[in-house]
């Protein structure tokens, strides 16, 4: 499957922002779709992740107490709806999936992978 990642830009402070992860070449439904961003000198770093069907989601509660990721497999789409942004977040968003039911963190989990888009958040 290839995956696509758009909708970064730059926005202020509590601003809110959407991502999109679009995907081809595969059955969509088949596979988990995780977040991650990163920023110079540091890791990738996990955000959510999203089952097949849309309905479980995992990821810590302090994060999604401000971002929620939801998909419509229909249109072989996952997003990543991103509120009261910080200048923390400030940082490339990449959007990935695994052929697995299973729950991973860890970037070398997934195999495919989006070109990542830039969300900068102006303080």
């Amino acid at each position: 499957v290839q995956l696509q990642a758009s909708g970064g830009g730059w926005v202020e402070a509590g601003a809110s922002l959407r991502l999109s992860c679009a995907a081809s070449g595969g059955t969509f439904s088949n596979y988990n779709v995780a977040w991650f961003r990163q920023t110079p000198g540091k890791e990738r770093e996990f955000v959510l992740a999203i089952g097949r069907s849309g309905g479980r989601i995992y990821g810590a509660d302090s994060v999604k107490s401000r971002f929620t990721i939801f998909r419509d497999n229909a249109k072989n789409s996952v997003y990543l709806q991103m509120n009261r942004l910080t200048s923390e977040d400030t940082a490339i968003y990449y959007c990935a999936a695994v052929r697995s039911t299973g729950w991973y963190e860890e970037p070398g989990k997934y195999p495919y992978w989006g070109q990542g888009t830039l969300v900068t958040v102006s303080s």
